[in-house]
């Protein structure tokens, strides 16, 4: 991004994360700007790249009994093709909320959310079980949910920081 990105832009992006639906106008005020400065400000940070979307979160309590579990996933092969492969096979698919390649231990970390137990059982189905190449699976079933955020930390951001610092998604 260009060498104009500053604190007020770090605090726009934050104030964003919180609640993405509130007004221009409101924004303008809280950081003493202008609406036209703050709409431009926050349009230039999108064509920037730094605000990947904006989305409704749910409240998960309100829909109903929900089975979130986090899943760990090892192949048998792992070059390059083949952890491409079950990658994005399973990024993929709509039960599938995050999907992280990690390392040492498993080859995939997976947060995923289906209605109940034979939902899960169908969801392994279709993404390990019918995969030669999947070695072992390991699920952790999710009890009570704690902390659920989407926030990221933004304290210690340099404003100048290069564009190549841009998180993708």
């Amino acid at each position: 991004m260009k060498s104009d990105f500053d604190d007020i832009d770090l605090q726009l992006l934050d104030a964003l994360q919180q609640d993405a639906s509130r007004s221009n106008q409101a924004l303008a005020e809280q950081f003493g700007l202008s609406p036209a400065t703050c709409l431009r400000r926050i349009r230039r940070l999108r064509e920037g790249g730094w605000i990947a979307g904006e989305v409704a979160i749910l409240r998960d309590d309100r829909l109903g009994p929900l089975l979130t579990a986090v899943v760990e996933v090892s192949l048998d092969r792992q070059d390059a093709a083949s952890l491409d492969a079950f990658e994005a096979r399973v990024a993929a698919d709509e039960a599938v909320q995050q999907c992280y390649r990690v390392s040492p231990g498993p080859d995939f970390v997976l947060i995923v959310t289906v209605r109940d137990m034979p939902a899960y059982q169908a969801l392994a189905q279709r993404l390990f079980t019918s995969d030669a190449n999947v070695r072992n699976v390991k699920a952790f079933f999710s009890l009570q949910r704690a902390k659920f955020s989407t926030r990221l930390p933004l304290a210690g951001l340099s404003p100048s920081a290069p564009s190549s610092a841009v998180p993708s998604s």
